[in-house]
């Protein structure tokens, strides 16, 4: 379903991504791990065609995002970090905005988003403003809302970053359910290790920029000879602080560089 081969982006003299190769299965639940700043969210927006390799070669379904951009877009749903839901807005309203964005026809997008809904426990407040929804109920409404198109692949960007525990497990009962059943892929990125180590058949680990390791947890750990997850990733890339903020300076600054020339 994903086939990433040789894939860097530049910008300008920083590399932030530099030459990865890997491959995510149809139905497979991809976790791709990595320390602040260490390449997955260009990674990520590569992929969604929101940015263009450098070099390298990337499929989504056998498609190029580059030179088919409206196409692959059709096949993925994306649960970005950030919330993207409009507030003043009912829960069905979202889901109706959406579904009429991706040309869903009004039958099979109502039935569809009663289904997700209800899937997610959140047909009850179907008719409530988002506005006045829990942290969580918006997490989970952003992944129905991004499932509504029926895409072949769902990108989540740290889906449950901030939720308590309880509703950090909910959600990825969800996620796997709606796996199980209609056969998505799901490509995660999260920074809680046992839910990577919970949830995903397979994990890769960037670190700047390259890939440091690909595998079962249980891969992972018997490579860094560690028992828990978390120690393999930072066995793998190291306990040093990152700045992700400093990063994306850098490549501010080197974009804006390239743009004066």
């Amino acid at each position: 379903m994903i086939s990433v081969e040789n894939l860097t982006k530049k910008f300008g003299d920083i590399t932030a991504v530099d030459g990865i190769s890997f491959r995510v299965e149809a139905g497979e639940i991809f976790a791709f791990l990595g320390p602040n700043g260490a390449g997955k969210t260009t990674t990520i927006k590569m992929l969604t065609t929101l940015l263009a390799p450098t070099s390298g070669k990337l499929e989504i379904d056998g498609l190029d995002p580059t030179r088919h951009q409206n196409e692959v877009r059709r096949r993925f749903g994306i649960v970005f970090q950030d919330p993207s839901l409009d507030q003043n807005l009912s829960a069905w309203e979202n889901m109706e905005l959406h579904g009429a964005l991706y040309r869903v026809p009004r039958g099979l997008r109502r039935e569809r988003s009663e289904m997700l809904l209800k899937a997610f426990g959140l047909w009850d407040r179907k008719d409530g403003e988002v506005k006045d929804f829990s942290g969580g109920m918006r997490r989970r409404l952003e992944v129905a809302r991004g499932l509504l198109h029926t895409p072949k692949i769902i990108f989540l960007d740290e889906p449950t970053l901030g939720l308590d525990p309880q509703t950090r497990n909910q959600l990825w009962s969800y996620v796997r359910e709606l796996n199980q059943k209609e056969g998505i892929t799901v490509f995660l990125t999260t920074h809680y290790m046992e839910e990577a180590d919970r949830v995903a058949a397979r994990i890769a680990i960037i670190d700047h920029g390259k890939i440091a390791a690909l595998g079962t947890s249980q891969q992972l750990k018997e490579q860094t000879r560690k028992t828990s997850l978390e120690d393999a990733f930072l066995a793998l890339t190291g306990t040093a602080l990152r700045d992700e903020s400093s990063s994306s300076q850098d490549r501010m600054r080197a974009m804006a560089a390239m743009w004066r020339r």
